[in-house]
């Protein structure tokens, strides 16, 4: 399989780049899966639903079953960080591509995505780009090149353009095989 991630600060388009990318793979015949990483308490079940029930009841795993889909939920009894690693591990490894979103100092070669910033300061302090500091970010993905902080080494993809992005990732897909 290969991997690639997708970093960047909030409301940069992350999502919606991994969203449209999906879209673009699957017509394309290829099968993708998604790691998505979220902050503290979430919740993919709703209450009263029987899988809520067991889990709430103390059940450290709840896996849901059906001949469409399956889920698996588990409870840490101490909070945890699990590595971008240990999600992978828990993948069929069968699929052509896993698409990380978020991880933004995970370990894996990523796209950072970056978009105007003007409105979108961090409490006062600018938004230092992480292009400029993390060898493992590959390309930059942007909706205002000339907005950049400083103009990256790496390549600048379009950010509006989806299917360019995917043409590079396919580009460079031998470079995004995964190895644990």
């Amino acid at each position: 399989m290969k991997v690639i991630g997708f970093a960047g600060y909030s409301g940069a388009g992350k999502t919606a780049l991994v969203e449209a990318l999906v879209m673009l793979m699957k017509q394309r015949g290829l099968r993708v899966s998604v790691i998505k990483h979220a902050h503290h308490d979430f919740d993919v079940d709703r209450e009263g639903k029987d899988s809520w029930r067991h889990r709430k009841a103390g059940a450290y795993e709840v896996l849901l079953a059906s001949d469409r889909r399956m889920a698996l939920m588990r409870e840490y009894e101490q909070p945890a960080q699990p590595s971008v690693h240990d999600m992978l591990a828990q993948l069929d490894p069968s699929v052509d591509w896993v698409l990380v979103e978020g991880f933004k100092h995970g370990e894996l070669p990523k796209i950072e995505v970056w978009r105007r910033q003007q409105d979108r300061l961090d409490k006062g302090k600018s938004l230092e780009p992480l292009f400029a500091q993390d060898s493992r970010v590959l390309a930059v993905a942007t909706d205002a090149a000339h907005d950049l902080p400083q103009a990256p080494v790496q390549p600048v993809l379009d950010l509006n353009q989806p299917q360019l992005v995917l043409q590079w990732l396919l580009a460079h897909s031998d470079s995004l095989q995964y190895k644990n």
